[in-house]
């Protein structure tokens, strides 16, 4: 594996382009998941109570919260992003930190469900 890469500057453009697309689309989610924490309506019942708390726990305050993973996601992004814009010479050192990252992510899921992750990330676009 050579030392070092060189993109083509068309290539470089496209790709930050596709990142910008990426990161806005991180940070709408972002926005939507910090609604998340209103847990209105559940009821007076302690196990309504349970409920609430625990909808809101999955929505901020934990590494494994879609607050916090949205932004562990945005870092590792922009990580990337920046490597390309260097014209890409940095890319394989960040591209292997990015990819370690992902997998750490990848592997803190709950029940282990790792690959359902990779089969579902491109369902929505």
């Amino acid at each position: 594996m050579p030392n070092s890469v060189r993109l083509e500057p068309h290539v470089i453009e496209e790709i930050l382009r596709v990142c910008e697309i990426m990161l806005a689309e991180f940070e709408n989610s972002s926005r939507t998941a910090s609604r998340l924490q209103a847990t209105h309506g559940f009821g007076d019942f302690e196990s309504a109570q349970q409920l609430a708390a625990g909808y809101r726990r999955k929505a901020s305050g934990t590494p494994e919260s879609a607050v916090e993973r949205i932004e562990q996601f945005s870092k590792a992004l922009k990580q990337l992003r920046d490597a390309f814009a260097t014209g890409g010479e940095a890319f394989l050192d960040t591209e292997f930190d990015w990819a370690r990252q992902l997998d750490t992510l990848d592997s803190e899921q709950p029940y282990g469900n790792q690959s359902s992750a990779h089969a579902t990330a491109g369902a929505d676009d």
